[in-house]
């Protein structure tokens, strides 16, 4: 205890003390600091929620209120997410031209950058679905034929059969899937936009989407060959049988009329 009490007394002791404790805490610092890819990622992310909402304020404030809390005008933004961003405004959807039954597709005013740092502002202010990643929406080996089952069980009263489109009520319409970004139709069934139901993972997981995307990009790069004829509209069996019934039904009712004159005729002569 006397050799412990007198080093104790020693000149170097409060020294070595110190630099025992800088050690420490040096040491604790750089396990327990932030890596400098986090911060700069955070920093980024900052940076583009803060210009996202300098685009939100001008392009969207006035119907979305500044805060995205909604007025009569349109709907609250807190938590939809920056998938349904993406793709309300990379379809041009939004911002609406003007209110009416339904907000059709156009061309749209910003850049992809843009998009990114207004659904960045968004999303900040409730959680909501992400915008996916080509790995998710991507239609490389998935089930065609699975993916056609599920598209005219699920889609197929709206879109039509093979994505054609078709009128609702009260001026509505379910749009024409042709050409559209396999990451946009993603994104309508992660969201359901407008008359869309939608359809999170926990409802249609993200390989059944990818089904159904690899079937309407199927069906859409086919709708130029028809080895059955003419498509008429490729609207399904009802217009093909009204077809059959008006004009190959008049037309036999007209081969019997003729066959009938002439027969009368030649009795007659």
């Amino acid at each position: 205890m006397k050799k412990l009490s007198a080093r104790r007394r020693h000149p170097l002791a409060a020294l070595v003390v110190l630099l025992f404790a800088l050690a420490a805490t040096g040491g604790l610092y750089a396990a327990l600091a932030p890596a400098p890819k986090a911060q700069a990622d955070d920093s980024a992310q900052s940076l583009a929620i803060d210009e996202g909402k300098r685009l939100y304020s001008v392009g969207c404030a006035t119907c979305h209120g500044m805060n995205g809390q909604g007025s009569s005008d349109g709907p609250s933004l807190v938590g939809v997410g920056s998938a349904a961003v993406d793709f309300q405004v990379g379809t041009g959807r939004m911002p609406a031209q003007q209110p009416g039954a339904q907000i059709p597709k156009k061309k749209n005013i910003y850049s992809q950058g843009e998009i990114d740092q207004i659904a960045a502002y968004i999303a900040s202010l409730g959680p909501g679905p992400s915008i996916p990643t080509k790995e998710e929406y991507s239609p490389a080996g998935a089930d065609i034929a699975k993916g056609g089952e599920l598209f005219r069980t699920n889609c197929s009263q709206c879109h039509n059969f093979v994505g054609k489109g078709g009128a609702l009520t009260d001026g509505k319409f379910a749009p024409s899937l042709k050409g559209v970004d396999p990451k946009h139709i993603y994104e309508a069934m992660q969201t359901g936009p407008q008359n869309m139901p939608s359809f999170p993972d926990t409802t249609m997981p993200q390989d059944t989407k990818a089904d159904i995307i690899a079937y309407l990009r199927e069906v859409d790069s086919s709708s130029s060959k028809n080895p059955g004829g003419f498509t008429l509209g490729t609207l399904g069996p009802v217009p093909e049988g009204l077809f059959a019934w008006v004009f190959g039904l008049g037309t036999l009712l007209g081969i019997a009329v003729w066959m009938a004159a002439r027969t009368t005729k030649a009795k007659k002569s």
